[in-house]
């Protein structure tokens, strides 16, 4: 199994919409910005995004794109599976014709991993993958204040 760019791109592009959920409608420029994502690629996923109830478009001024469905009930699996990323491992697509139109010998293995990869995917959710961000951004947060050198303040000369 291979994961694409436009499977990675979606997961992306959700986690940065995850993050900015309940401060209104987010732009796709504004996530392209963000992540360095093609604006016109982020049309086409979020198209798909959007057709699968994953997500909703806001129009008008001020309008964007936010979650359809709450940051816990969003998982890595839904997003990757709404933007067309197969999930799969096996040589056939899961068609048990991958040698002569018969099961190969590693057919049993291959689709095994499927399953595993499918099970670990849905497991995660956008809340996780939000939560594992901010506490890196507070972490590196921290290491730069620690850096910051503190400066004194001088008190205000008094006239005379």
């Amino acid at each position: 199994m291979r994961l694409t760019t436009k499977g990675r791109f979606a997961v992306t592009a959700m986690i940065d919409l995850a993050m900015h959920h309940g401060s209104g409608p987010v732009t796709l420029a504004e996530i392209s910005g963000r992540q360095k994502i093609s604006l016109s690629y982020l049309e086409q996923l979020f198209g798909k995004l959007r057709r699968h109830a994953l997500v909703e478009s806001v129009r008008g001024p001020g309008g964007g794109y936010c979650l359809a469905k709450e940051v816990g009930e969003v998982s890595v699996a839904d997003i990757i599976l709404a933007v067309d990323e197969p999930i799969d491992a096996t040589q056939c697509g899961g068609k048990e014709n991958c040698y002569d139109d018969q099961k190969c010998l590693t057919h049993d293995l291959w689709a095994s991993l499927n399953k595993h990869i499918f099970s670990y995917l849905e497991s995660v959710t956008l809340r996780q993958l939000v939560e594992l961000q901010k506490e890196k951004q507070s972490e590196v947060k921290q290491v730069q204040d620690m850096r910051e050198p503190a400066v004194k303040r001088v008190p205000d000369a008094v006239s005379a």
